[in-house]
């Protein structure tokens, strides 16, 4: 006798949470707002309170909503690996934050140096005239908004999807380490190890992008 797949339909609760989590991704439910409530939701989908209710937990389990007693519920990360970061204190500390980003950018800058198109390169250098123009204006906001956007772009210029599905998920704890490590006026050697990564990415020099994202890093400790 051969087997054959079940035919079943996956329960209420996944469904209704399975459409939570595509609001949730799609930003139709941004990170920090507050959700509808589950009289709303319940009416709006045609299902019982209760479903809602065990819908919203399962999501609120993952990190993925924060519900807020007497308040209600909200969006706190926009996947799981971020909703486990977002609860845990280690994501608050500085240096281990570093140290994970000092890994992802060096290998992102490793594969970037060998296959960069010329739009990540230009993408990468029009962030580094955007950071230091917001440097000469003392724009702090712009200036930690292009530094964040350079350090993107490095990820995306590697081509790899995965790297920066995984970049994007602790980009949370990285904007935050960057803003708590920009200083004003900048240290020069962190300015010129960017100018490094840059310069090793557009070369083809793939230890040299290695050496530089290291640097840079190490740099950052130092003004720490």
């Amino acid at each position: 006798m051969s087997l054959r797949s079940p035919v079943r339909q996956a329960p209420l609760v996944m469904q209704v949470a399975e459409q939570f989590r595509t609001l949730i991704r799609s930003g139709s439910w941004p990170v920090g707002r507050k959700i509808p409530g589950e009289h709303q939701l319940a009416e709006e989908l045609g299902v019982s309170r209760g479903t809602v209710r065990e819908a919203l937990r399962a999501l609120s389990v993952t990190g993925l909503l924060e519900p807020r007693i007497g308040d209600g519920t909200y969006v706190r990360a926009t996947d799981e690996i971020t909703g486990v970061l977002v609860r845990d204190e280690v994501a608050a500390a500085l240096t281990p934050v570093l140290d994970v980003r000092a890994g992802l950018e060096a290998a992102a800058a490793r594969l970037a140096a060998r296959q960069a198109t010329p739009d990540a390169i230009r993408a990468l250098d029009a962030a580094l005239a955007a950071r230091a123009a917001a440097h000469e204006a003392r724009d702090r906001a712009g200036y930690v908004a292009a530094d964040a956007e350079f350090h993107r772009g490095v990820v995306v210029a590697s081509g790899n999807p995965l790297l920066l599905r995984l970049y994007d998920a602790v980009a949370g704890a990285i904007q935050q380490s960057i803003e708590d490590t920009a200083v004003f006026p900048e240290d020069p050697s962190v300015r010129d190890a960017h100018a490094a990564i840059a310069r090793a990415i557009r070369d083809g020099d793939a230890d040299g992008a290695v050496a530089a994202s290291y640097g840079l890093i190490d740099g950052v400790k130092g003004t720490m």
